[in-house]
């Protein structure tokens, strides 16, 4: 163990030009390991992935915040060294706690700029990652198109061929597929996201957002973004309130859409994990089509 801590220290020093002085674990990292590396000279501190070479998707993930940099002013972590299995990146350093009021308004700001960065497609120039699956970003024209074909339909697939979405729930996702237009209208313009939009990967300091993290990007409808973030409590009134008045929302988000869009990241939980989430995605089934 010893020696693979310093193998990996020689490997980050080669790769960003800083001895390290000393690794230690942090929390969070689905499919990596994450630590931070206080560096030698006097070096700001940085954070680090390490993944299997083979797919562990890093070089992916720096792709995307690169991305989400060059591309937009969300804060998200600079991007120092990327390969395969390594990630290198600036450290963000946050408050503890869960995200205050005065948070969510900083972050509605946020959002509501970044979803403000329009492209002329549904879709990305490359796929990506959500959870460490793949998530596919073909070019569309019409975004009930990518969310069915792209999204709904493609993680059930993924869900049912790992066994742990049920061939009964799997076929009612096909008949909500069928009928999407009777809920989704087509957005003004794709709308730039961040993708993976959960408390975890919002960082909050002195009642600012520090930055987000673990981004799962491409141009979609801003309101599967808003959905994700209020699926496990991530943020409520005072974010909704203060994006409202940047974007507003149209008619029957939270009425119907807001649950529609979460059948998404519900199937990802169900293709990562199984087990309860298999009866939500049911329960959101059957209020649209019985």
């Amino acid at each position: 163990m010893a020696s693979d801590r310093q193998d990996l220290s020689d490997r980050i020093a080669l790769a960003i030009g800083h001895g390290v002085r000393r690794l230690s674990p942090l929390s969070g990292g689905c499919v990596s390991d994450v630590l931070r590396a206080e560096l030698e000279d006097g070096a700001a501190p940085v954070v680090v992935k390490v993944a299997d070479d083979a797919g562990g998707g890093l070089d992916i993930e720096g792709w995307m915040l690169r991305y989400l940099s060059d591309n937009s002013r969300l804060p998200v972590p600079g991007v120092l060294h990327v390969e395969a299995g390594l990630l290198v990146m600036e450290e963000i350093r946050a408050g503890g706690g869960g995200i205050a009021a005065a948070c969510q308004e900083h972050a509605a700001d946020l959002l509501a700029d970044l979803h403000s960065v329009a492209w002329d497609a549904f879709g990305l120039e490359r796929d990506t990652l959500i959870g460490g699956l793949h998530q596919p970003n073909p070019r569309e024209a019409s975004w009930r198109t990518f969310f069915r074909d792209h999204r709904l339909l493609y993680m059930a697939d993924e869900a049912h061929r790992a066994g742990r979405l049920p061939t009964d729930v799997r076929r009612k996702v096909d008949t909500l597929a069928a009928r999407l237009e009777e809920w989704i209208e087509e957005p003004d313009a794709p709308s730039l996201l961040h993708g993976d939009m959960w408390t975890g990967n919002v960082l909050c300091d002195g009642g600012r957002i520090a930055g987000f993290i673990d981004p799962a990007i491409y141009y979609g409808d801003a309101e599967i973004e808003l959905a994700f973030s209020t699926l496990f409590g991530t943020f409520g009134e005072p974010f909704f309130r203060r994006y409202q008045d940047l974007r507003p929302l149209r008619p029957g988000f939270f009425e119907a859409r807001r649950d529609l869009y979460n059948l998404y990241p519900l199937l990802v939980h169900v293709r990562l994990f199984g087990g309860s989430y298999v009866g939500s995605v049911s329960r959101t089934l059957d209020r649209f089509v019985g």
